[in-house]
């Protein structure tokens, strides 16, 4: 088992996906990617808001 491997296996346990049929287990984790991109998307524009305004002065 290899280092990805074990954090798969790290992430099925600990989210307890393994109990899960597979559809169930794509559906949550296409939930966290979209969760994911979100917050990094809105992250970055806030960023972004944040340096526009700091330079500005």
């Amino acid at each position: 088992m290899n280092w990805v491997q074990r954090k798969i296996y790290l992430y099925n346990v600990t989210f307890g996906l393994y109990m899960l049929d597979w559809w169930e287990r794509y559906l949550f984790n296409a939930l966290v990617m979209v969760l994911l991109w979100f917050m990094l998307y809105n992250g970055s524009r806030y960023i972004s808001e944040v340096f526009k305004r700091h330079l500005s002065w």
